[in-house]
């Protein structure tokens, strides 16, 4: 890039986008586990999943010595004015600092400026970034006027980028960023573009669908160009979304249309090793990777309900290892069907700390255990094992040590 495009200056603490594969704010994948994983196989930097503003406001900063995490907690109210007395204390978010430091994007849903900065002040210390939520279609952001919903209010949109570039960014000296959608004509995602790029922000993401599409239609990337440079000439980062599958491909997609990086979503899902270039051993097996996601999901005390849904993901569906995983209800029985004997003590030990028996309904399970309502649709419960004075997140964004490298082999 030459030396004379303009560019705006990236805070002290902040994180530059250009030249970047990251992985990309997934609500249920994104959570600590699968962020440190991509990070491994080599992801520049990564988006926690979209928090809500009021479900961060009110939590409690913890530092956890046992797993090395930060952790923001609160009691969850399940919408009375006084939580009940059995209530558990529940992780609305975590961050490893050590794993994650200056690679870690806070990515926030919001409608009001002020609770955006007061949201994001509690958490801009232990972050890099601050993203703001402006594409995400589903009806459990866009309800709130949150996500996607803030295009058709760019005033509003606007307001929340400035309150949280004079407030958040000279005090914290971290970047501000927004990630939006196509809309429905190149005019109207034009002129929406050139007022983002005035609040002051440092990276813009564009996601290359219209808030009505889904992820089975192809991305459309005929306006990606256009953004680019209205990007670059106010000096903010570019950074491409929609169908980008590899780290290899991203490299040919900036090329081709003149952006300063690419995220990749649905291929990290299904499996990480999509940030390793062909160079650097390119994808791998998905047992190896399976493999490593568990064992590193138990390092972590990750909440099982997780774990099973991004193995899933990642497990071929006509693999028997898929009918069995979809079968067992623990740590134990998983590593049992997966054939990770060697991982069977700490899989006990895991769900012993997490408390899972699997001889206990699901619904039983609800009605003995009141902490499993999330608040806000990003929390998730913790539990003690006094004995031990430790606290694990069942939301799996807590960590301890990473997995080694080393490959784990699956029987199928």
């Amino acid at each position: 890039m030459a030396s004379d495009i303009k560019k705006v200056p990236i805070p002290h603490r902040g994180v530059d986008y250009r030249g970047k594969v990251v992985l990309a704010p997934m609500v249920r994948s994104g959570e600590l586990p699968s962020r440190l994983l991509a990070l491994r196989y080599g992801a520049d930097l990564v988006w926690g999943p979209e928090t809500v503003d009021k479900a961060i406001i009110g939590t409690t900063r913890k530092v956890n010595p046992i797993t090395n995490t930060i952790d923001f907690t609160r009691v969850p109210s399940f919408g009375q004015k006084h939580p009940p007395p059995d209530a558990k204390e529940s992780v609305v978010y975590s961050i490893h600092p050590e794993k994650e430091a200056g690679k870690l994007v806070f990515q926030i849903g919001t409608s009001d400026p002020d609770l955006a900065v007061q949201a994001a002040r509690l958490v801009a210390g232990d972050v890099w970034g601050i993203d703001v939520n402006a594409g995400c279609p589903k009806p459990f952001s866009t309800h709130s006027g949150m996500g996607a919903a803030l295009l058709r209010t760019p005033d509003k949109l606007c307001s929340i980028l400035e309150a949280l570039v004079q407030n958040i960014m000279p005090e914290f000296e971290i970047g501000i960023s927004v990630k939006i959608r196509l809309l429905e004509t190149a005019a109207e995602t034009e002129a929406l573009v050139r007022r983002l790029v005035a609040t002051g922000i440092t990276g813009l993401t564009i996601h290359c669908r219209t808030t009505p599409m889904r992820p089975r239609e192809r991305a459309i990337r005929g306006q990606l160009r256009m953004i680019a440079d209205i990007c670059r000439e106010a000096g903010v980062a570019c950074v491409m979304n929609g169908d980008v599958e590899s780290r290899d491909q991203a490299a040919k997609l900036v090329e081709e249309f003149g952006v300063d990086g690419a995220m990749i979503a649905t291929a990290a899902e299904k499996n990480p090793s999509c940030f390793r270039s062909e160079a650097d051993g390119g994808l791998a097996p998905w047992d190896q990777v399976v493999g490593e996601y568990v064992k590193l999901t138990m390092d972590v005390g990750n909440k099982f309900g997780n774990t099973k849904y991004l193995l899933t993901q990642m497990i071929p569906g006509k693999q028997d290892a898929y009918k069995k995983c979809h079968a067992t209800k623990c740590y134990t029985q998983l590593c049992e069907a997966l054939g990770l004997e060697q991982l069977q003590e700490q899989a006990r030990e895991t769900d012993l700390l997490l408390d899972i028996d699997p001889t206990k309904s699901r619904k039983n399970k609800k009605a003995n255990n009141k902490s499993a309502v999330a608040a806000g649709g990003n929390m998730a419960n913790t539990r003690s094992d006094e004995s031990r004075k430790k606290n694990l997140s069942s939301r799996g964004v807590t960590a301890a040590q990473e997995a080694p490298q080393a490959a784990v082999a699956l029987s199928t």
